[in-house]
């Protein structure tokens, strides 16, 4: 049985080969690049996985994993684009500490130059699952494979690092309570965050069809 969707105006048409051969050009430069720079637990970054799994489900055209991507992307990724404009706005002093490293004079330009894939990659999933149909399954796959993204993350990164937040809020490890209690919270909360993600999206792609009818 097919997956249930949300079905796009734009059902039934392929996505452009472009696409597909430009996405994967762009990748093949930035894996290399950030495995050299950031070494590989940075690509355990929620933001990472979504560019990496978004590639694959270009290729596939896979509703279910484009839809499971911009669950997980469309918020934060947004907090990001204000956080990085706002330190454009502030002379290079931005306004959430979350895009400090776009304004470090230490990490190469070509590097920072890379990460501005966060000012499109929301807005091209929205567009692809317009355009593919949106999974409405796809928040209870993505909601266990957060969970092991989150686990391999702790076991596999450090707290100098504290990739997607495990050791603590921030850039801050926390020793206010139990290393596993702040796991749990941060399970809830990110559970939480994706369910009203789903809720928003479906409002999305039903007002971007009435605007396309």
């Amino acid at each position: 049985m097919a997956p249930r969707t949300i079905k796009s105006m734009a059902r039934g048409y392929a996505l452009p080969t472009w696409l597909k051969w430009v996405y994967l050009g762009f990748v093949a430069v930035l894996v290399p690049t950030y495995a050299w720079w950031y070494g590989l637990a940075n690509f355990l970054w929620f933001s990472n996985v979504a560019l990496l799994l978004g590639l694959l489900g270009v290729w596939l055209e896979n509703r279910r994993l484009l839809s499971t991507q911009l669950i997980s992307t469309l918020v934060p990724e947004t907090v990001w684009i204000v956080g990085f404009v706002g330190g454009l706005l502030r002379g290079g002093h931005p306004p959430l500490g979350v895009t400090a490293y776009m304004f470090d004079a230490e990490i190469p330009l070509f590097i920072r130059t890379l990460s501005l894939y966060h000012l499109v990659l929301p807005w091209l999933l929205l567009w692809l699952v317009w355009r593919l149909g949106y999974d409405r399954q796809a928040l209870w796959y993505w909601i266990p494979a957060g969970w092991a993204i989150l686990l391999v993350t702790y076991f596999a990164s450090s707290p100098e690092r504290n990739i997607n937040f495990v050791f603590g809020p921030g850039y801050e490890v926390q020793d206010v309570i139990p290393a596993w209690a702040w796991l749990l919270v941060l399970f809830i909360c990110v559970a939480l965050l994706w369910g009203a993600t789903h809720l928003l999206i479906l409002k999305a792609l039903a007002w971007l069809r009435r605007r396309a009818v």
